[in-house]
């Protein structure tokens, strides 16, 4: 009796993944929810489990295969598989190196192009059909839902089917092209001559979302950036009293971020439109504070939710991102990790940075960017000291947010790490 390994539900707005490796080999021998393969989204990266035991049967989807919801990656066999059935592993890579080396095969994507006319008269998507999200997307860029090709159930464009029509400048409403369209999407890039200096990497599929969300949030957002300076000596000095009792008593250590969480909370509690966002011509202010904590990974840069993070403790802020750095680290982020925050916190310290200028992490209003502690001379008290200051930038949308509230936000957050005990009294 053969099992089907299939493509799981890969998360809301997220219709296919690319396979990036097997785990197994064809004829080698799996056990019951033993990772299988390994598939990546625009989002995370995603671990495939065996539905049953036994052999390794065929692999249908080979490595850098797209692959949709619910589609056969590969057969699991009961028991020992014979030799000869460990042939079809073999076809889709021969079937690979074949295709390479053909002069023609260069000129079959152009057909594309042909049948894409077909789908404008046979879909008939009405807007108000769309979901919210696909909607937005549509009249934002200026899209005929009618000429963009659906993959979700019963025929519904899903957000991956917008993208995927933006990226290629098709289903334009009109002859003229909005003022944010991407010039790279007019048409293929011009040949480059090879050199053998330089190597070509294909782009990952969280690659090239991370470049598409930020150049969408430059392209929509009226970005403006906001900088003070505060002074840590009171956060570290306070940090450096109780860290070995902290550490002790919670199992974690306490660190710089959980000050800046809880100093931000504070700052949104009092300036609600920093925690709000644009939807069409609606205003949402959301009352719950899902803070995003921006991380660096080998495969680029995620942002993990730490959920409800103003009932959480000092030591409840740090358990938790120390979890979600883990899971970044080890590729384990769900999508439930990484959508629905409401604000986010970048450290370019960590890196050796002084200064930057932090990009929006949409549909959110607002990000916080940290930096190196610096010893710089002061002035205090009519009198110069060498104090550790830290430079912070607040990256606003300028169409929600007004300059007032920007500087005042920072400004709560200064106030409150130059005096943690204002923390302790919601003050």
């Amino acid at each position: 009796m053969a099992t089907e390994i299939k493509v799981p539900v890969l998360g809301e707005s997220v219709s296919e993944a690319t396979v990036a490796r097997w785990m197994k080999s064809v004829g080698d021998a799996v056990g019951l929810d033993e990772p299988l393969v390994e598939l990546e989204t625009d989002k995370v990266t995603l671990e495939v489990n065996a539905p049953a035991a036994g052999t390794l049967q065929e692999i249908v989807a080979d490595v850098d295969a797209t692959v949709g919801v619910d589609a056969l990656l590969g057969v699991i066999a009961e028991g020992a598989a014979p030799a000869k059935k460990a042939e079809p592993a073999a076809k889709p890579a021969e079937a690979k190196a074949e295709a390479a080396p053909a002069p023609a095969a260069k000129e079959a994507p152009k057909p594309a192009s042909a049948p894409a006319a077909a789908p404008v008269a046979a879909v008939t998507h009405e807007v108000k059909t769309l979901s919210p999200a696909v909607r937005k997307l549509v009249e934002d860029n200026n899209l005929d839902p009618a000429k963009i090709k659906p993959t979700g159930k019963d025929g519904r464009l899903v957000k991956g089917d917008v993208l995927a029509a933006i990226e290629a400048g098709t289903a334009k409403a009109s002859a003229s092209a909005p003022a944010g369209a991407v010039p790279a999407a007019a048409g293929p890039l011009p040949p480059r001559a090879e050199d053998p200096r330089e190597e070509r990497v294909k782009m990952t599929r969280l690659r090239q979302s991370i470049a598409r969300r930020l150049k969408d949030a430059q392209n929509t957002a009226a970005m403006l950036t906001t900088f003070n300076e505060v002074d840590m000596g009171a956060v570290m000095g306070l940090r450096s009293e109780y860290k070995d009792g902290f550490e002790k008593k919670h199992g974690v250590k306490l660190g710089f971020m959980s000050f800046f969480v809880k100093a931000c909370v504070a700052a949104l509690k009092e300036l609600p439109a920093v925690n709000a966002e644009i939807y069409g011509d609606e205003l949402i202010y959301k009352n719950y504070y899902d803070i995003g904590v921006a991380v660096g990974t080998p495969q680029g840069l995620v942002v993990p939710v730490l959920r409800d993070a103003d009932t959480l403790s000092f030591a409840g802020v740090e358990q938790g991102i120390g979890d979600l750095g883990r899971k970044a680290r080890d590729g384990k982020l769900t999508m439930k990790d990484m959508t629905g925050g409401t604000f986010t916190i970048t450290n370019g310290g960590v890196y050796g940075s002084l200064m930057s200028t932090p990009i929006l992490n949409p549909p959110q209003s607002g990000i916080l960017g940290m930096h190196k502690i610096q010893e710089r001379p002061m002035v205090v008290n009519g009198k110069v000291e060498i104090r550790p200051m830290m430079y912070l930038a607040m990256s606003y949308d300028h169409r929600i947010i007004d300059g007032r509230e920007a500087v005042t936000f920072l400004v709560r957050v200064k106030d409150a790490l130059e005096d943690p005990r204002r923390l302790l009294i919601d003050m």
